[in-house]
């Protein structure tokens, strides 16, 4: 079966959970703290969903305003769908919703190696601040 893409699907944070579970970030991601969960389902501003049929299999999860950057901050794929090109479509489909913002994302250990093999370009000027306290 073909897999389609829905921007904006009708999913609930349990689905969300779901495919971050059935992919490699479930791992890297608070999934058994619900309302740590429910916080980012409810605050990705922009879902782009990969159906195998009806089944959620890929989704991402982006954060923007629309007209100058957007952040990639989940792309799930269901470890049993993976190296598919799903991935590189659910950004295709991202872009082709918010077209006039960049894509920005912090690359997974895992998948340093993917970004720049479907052509994104690694900034070299990204900073991360996890707690105030690490200011000095």
């Amino acid at each position: 079966m073909a897999i389609s893409y829905i921007p904006q699907p009708k999913i609930t944070c349990q689905d969300f959970i779901n495919i971050l579970d059935r992919s490699t970030l479930g791992l890297r991601r608070p999934l058994a703290d619900v309302e740590a969960m429910e916080l980012m389902f409810q605050h990705g501003n922009v879902y782009v969903g990969a159906y195998d049929g009806d089944k959620l299999v890929g989704l991402a999860r982006v954060m923007t305003d629309f007209v100058f950057t957007s952040y990639l901050s989940d792309l799930a794929i269901d470890e049993a769908y993976q190296h598919q090109g799903i991935g590189k479509q659910l950004i295709k489909e991202v872009k082709h919703f918010i077209p006039r913002a960049k894509i920005i994302l912090l690359a997974a250990p895992a998948a340093e190696q993917y970004y720049p093999k479907i052509g994104m370009q690694n900034h070299a000027h990204c900073y991360v601040l996890d707690q105030v306290d690490e200011l000095k």
